[in-house]
């Protein structure tokens, strides 16, 4: 049969997917069930996240790499963790320094986008931490595809096109590596064919065999180093060697009784607890489909963008803190400025006296776990390391050039980021691992799985299921074609600039809940190919 696997002719509907001993979920199905077969080998949530995230670059690297970032939010054995583990910018740059070189923004398919990457460093902490297995068992489903081939998956196959496109367009002699690892022959993977690398499952299986030293210390770091002054980078050896993942602790808030917990910055996870903070001072309609209730959502998440691009960065240069930006008397100020019937543009105020990867896994021993890795866009700058099929994130692409910003590119510094994982509380018991993976879109997804959850009782599969919206800039936001054409009208009327727009670009997410009798029930994302299992 010559099947369209782009083409379905009927909705499909999905059922939240229940288990007892384990359950893993991400964009993946054969990365979620690496994440399962180590439970059923007797690992625990840990080992199941590190088998996912070390699959994912393999099976998924149109939306992460081994080059990217990672964070992760962690409840094991009763305590609760944070785990930065993105990287510093090169210190022999600055935007002082290109800026002298007659360059004024930074290309995110140029080697001036590249930071050092955290995420080999994250599954590194998190095996030497909390896991139970051998590294080198945790990593074997990753080596395995990554050696023998794997079958590429719809979104993936889209995923690849567009950046294949984007980097011919581009045509620098700095993506010829690229090409080498990601094409056969000059040609890109199609939707069902079996794909495999010449260096990625020996890469990998450096990194487990040395628990990530050789990235940070040994050969990898040598080739990544080497490569990158090729090609007119910035890194010396001491990026690498003086880069660690950092333990943090994550930031609550409290919204109807339940504790969303975000990380801190560099993160942009306060930015969806800033619009909770704002969205809680109004009553909603009773139903979830309403103009009011988009409208609110939409203005509170616009104010809290406009204070965050003013003051999120990496803490270390910040005015501000979360605290001052989450004060209830300072939201209380900012939803004052939400006119109910007009959507406005709004300025940041004054807060003093202001293509990833989501996974999530839970284990039958009570621990969960909420996980977020990429590259940034897609494959990240296009920039592929000689010899380890490592493809470089273009995170540096978040930093601004504007002289005197709190975010402006630094000698090792960390960039505003747009990836968080998300976690759920209610009186001090651990229930929901959720996130939303996407850009800038990943506060918006968390607001408004948050608000589908505990202000309309959804569901995990119905939150995920439900229209979203995405704001863009101005007055412009993007609203699926799902919804009501009758309150597309309204919200048009009050002076939104509405973009009907297509699925793909509205996030990809996951959700994990433990019921109060201990049975887990997860829901995964319709616009991806999504994939929750259990045990």
């Amino acid at each position: 049969m010559n099947f369209n696997f782009n083409n379905y002719a009927y909705p499909s509907s999905r059922t939240v997917v229940f288990g007892q001993k384990g359950m893993t979920a991400t964009g993946n199905p054969l990365a979620a069930q690496a994440g399962l077969d180590m439970l059923k080998k007797g690992g625990n949530a840990i080992d199941a996240i590190v088998a996912m995230a070390m699959c994912l670059p393999v099976v998924e690297p149109t939306a992460n790499g081994i080059g990217g970032d990672a964070f992760a939010i962690m409840h094991i054995n009763g305590k609760l963790y944070g785990l930065n583990a993105s990287g510093y910018s090169p210190k022999g740059i600055s935007a002082k320094i290109l800026r002298d070189k007659g360059i004024n923004e930074i290309d995110p398919y140029g080697i001036e986008s590249v930071t050092v990457p955290g995420a080999p460093s994250a599954w590194a902490a998190l095996m030497e931490r909390f896991g139970k297995l051998p590294f080198t068992t945790v990593a074997g489903p990753a080596i395995q595809y990554a050696k023998e081939g794997f079958p590429v998956s719809v979104h993936v196959a889209n995923g690849w096109g567009k950046m294949s496109t984007a980097l011919q367009k581009k045509n620098m002699d700095i993506h010829k590596g690229w090409f080498k690892t990601f094409s056969k022959n000059s040609e890109i993977p199609k939707t069902g064919d079996i794909y495999s690398y010449d260096y990625m499952g020996d890469t990998l299986e450096e990194i487990a065999r040395t628990g990530g030293k050789s990235f940070y210390e040994g050969n990898l770091m040598e080739k990544i180093v080497e490569h990158c002054k090729r090609s007119g980078g910035y890194f010396e050896a001491s990026d690498f060697t003086e880069h660690k993942p950092e333990w943090v602790e994550p930031i609550s808030f409290n919204y109807k009784g339940y504790d969303v917990i975000e990380l801190p910055p560099n993160g942009s996870g306060v930015v969806a607890l800033m619009a909770l903070n704002i969205f809680k001072n109004f009553e909603l309609d009773s139903v979830r489909e309403s103009a009011r209730n988009y409208h609110l959502m939409i203005e509170s998440m616009k104010l809290a963008y406009a204070d965050a691009h003013k003051y999120i960065a990496d803490p270390r240069f910040m005015d501000v803190t979360c605290a001052e930006l989450l004060s209830s008397a300072y939201g209380k100020k900012r939803a004052s400025e939400i006119d109910l019937n007009k959507a406005k543009i709004f300025s940041y105020g004054i807060p003093k006296g202001s293509g990833t990867v989501y996974l999530c896994a839970a284990d039958g021993e009570g621990n969960m776990v909420s996980y977020i890795q990429s590259n940034y866009t897609g494959f990240g700058s296009g920039i592929v390391v000689d010899g380890t099929d490592i493809a470089l994130q273009n995170r540096g692409h978040n930093f601004t050039m504007e002289e005197g910003h709190v975010n402006e590119l630094g000698s090792k510094k960390r960039p505003y980021h747009t990836i968080i994982p998300g976690f759920l509380m209610k009186d001090g018991r651990p229930i929901d691992p959720f996130g939303v993976m996407g850009g800038f879109m990943q506060p918006q997804g968390h607001l408004q799985m948050i608000v589908n959850t505990i202000d309309f009782n959804m569901n995990p599969q119905e939150s995920l299921d439900a229209t979203r919206f995405q704001w863009l800039k101005a007055n412009t936001v993007q609203i699926e074609r799902t919804i009501n054409e009758g309150i597309v009208a309204r919200l048009a009327e009050m002076g939104h600039n509405i973009d009907m727009g297509f699925n793909q670009f509205m996030g990809r997410g996951q959700i994990i809940w433990r019921l109060e009798n201990g049975v887990l029930c997860g829901g995964t994302e319709p616009r991806t190919d999504g994939t929750v299992v259990s045990w």
